[in-house]
């Protein structure tokens, strides 16, 4: 079998993806230039020769793509595996397989797409020597003092309660903790309770039987039996409805359940992680969350705090996003602006840590010079007007008194008056915030 239309060729050409097809004996018939890219073969080398001969891959001895495509008559996507360039490196990528077809419906062939993944590895290995902790930037006391505590309690199977403000990076402590833990090589489970309505959600955590309700074509386990040994993390838990709330603190209590339709009691050993953004305390006076279940969970309590009040955080953040985005996007943008700095120290962010990634990489779409500029920001950071609280009146310390002069001199312009104190931004804002002149 041969692609023979100049059309065609023209068109999977031009993909960015490495494309090739092989006949019913795997003899490579087709070699697109991005696979000549990513392999450093040219297309003449490798037509006609066997393709395993060619990539020397991590999974032809006993998973070729094509034979699962065969075999299981569904399409493969996005498979891990690792092939030999022409000058012998192995390369991580993910490939695509599918059956090439006659008009008589007869298999002819099979058609491989594969992407290289180096970029990708490149990226997580620069954004892991920038991250602070587990992938974690966070350089404040309030974020130190977090890490110490997921190293203290590695050894435990104590459950843990995270709360925080959306966007504070709850998931994200919550991988930390399961990779630092005694369990981190078991099963890891995780389940966002709010997006499930409630009959879903006790199929979702316990599984149920063949015929429980309609729709149960066949017994399913659920996310406990698939996380038993491990870790299980229970996203949005203040979510649950009540009578859920009630199976789940069996669960953590007894360490049994039954699947849904079913009497069989079953039991698993499971560290839970909970997560929440909701005010936990009001959720109990307004009878939404069981006391008993909260206390059950809340062993270990961890409080994320919101972005606007570790804004020391910000200029490892803004660096940290601004490396991501630059390997991603390709562009060679490799700084801010103190302007551009200024307005991110001065704003709120209600959406936290998120907020402020989305708000770099909106500034990323619009720049194409090095160095990310103010009026390349979101509209309603610029816009934004920090709250400045009226200075006591009361006696205050010299310090602050000549703080205060060098902000009016300068119209509270940060980077003029840093400039002059011949200090950093970020440790001029800790200033202004222990003097009560900014939230």
């Amino acid at each position: 079998m041969k692609i023979e239309s100049n059309s065609t060729e023209l068109i999977l050409d031009s993909l960015g993806e490495g494309v090739f097809t092989v006949d019913k004996d795997f003899r490579i018939q087709f070699f697109n230039r991005a696979a000549e890219r990513i392999t450093g073969y040219k297309r003449e080398e490798v037509l006609g020769k066997i393709c395993k001969q060619v990539f020397r891959s991590s999974i032809c001895p006993g998973g070729c793509p094509i034979t699962k495509v065969l075999e299981s008559g569904r399409n493969l996507h996005d498979m891990d595996a690792q092939i030999c360039q022409r000058k012998g490196k192995l390369i991580h990528v993910k490939m695509n397989a599918a059956i090439l077809r006659d008009k008589g419906d007869e298999p002819i062939g099979g058609v491989i797409s594969f992407r290289d993944l180096s970029d990708l590895e490149l990226l997580k290995k620069n954004l892991t020597r920038e991250a602070q902790f587990c992938g974690i930037v966070g350089h404040s006391k309030a974020m130190q003092e977090i890490f110490q505590l997921i190293q203290e309690i590695a050894d435990s199977d104590a459950t843990v309660l995270i709360q925080g403000e959306s966007g504070t990076g709850k998931e994200m402590i919550a991988n930390a903790i399961q990779q630092t833990s005694s369990r981190k090589g078991k099963p890891y489970v995780k389940i966002n309770c709010s997006v499930f309505p409630p009959h879903l959600l006790a199929s979702e955590l316990f599984g149920h039987v063949k015929g429980a309700f309609t729709g149960a074509i066949k017994d399913r386990p659920g996310r406990f039996e698939i996380a038993d040994g491990g870790t299980l993390f229970l996203d949005e838990v203040a979510e649950m409805p009540l009578q859920m709330q009630l199976q789940l603190l069996r669960v953590l209590q007894e360490g049994t359940f039954e699947r849904v339709g079913e009497s069989i009691t079953r039991k698993v050993d499971v560290r839970v992680i909970a997560a929440t953004n909701v005010k936990i305390e009001q959720a109990l006076r307004d009878g939404k969350f069981r006391e008993d279940l909260f206390y059950r969970l809340n062993v270990i309590p961890i409080e994320i705090p919101p972005l606007r009040e570790r804004k020391e955080d910000i200029p490892y953040l803004v660096r940290h996003f601004i490396r991501k985005f630059s390997l991603v996007s390709k562009k060679k943008i490799h700084d801010i602006t103190d302007e551009a700095m200024d307005l991110l120290l001065q704003y709120s962010w209600p959406g936290n840590v998120r907020e402020l990634e989305n708000a770099i990489e909106y500034a990323f779409a619009r720049s194409t010079e090095g160095v990310i500029q103010a009026n390349k920001l979101p509209l309603v950071i610029r816009q934004y007007q920090s709250p400045v609280r009226e200075v006591v009146r009361s006696p205050v310390s010299d310090e602050a008194r000549s703080l205060l002069a060098l902000l009016e001199k300068h119209q509270w312009n940060r980077t003029k008056v840093a400039r002059e104190l011949g200090i950093g931004r970020t440790t001029l804002w800790r200033k202004m915030k222990r003097f009560g002149f900014v939230k």
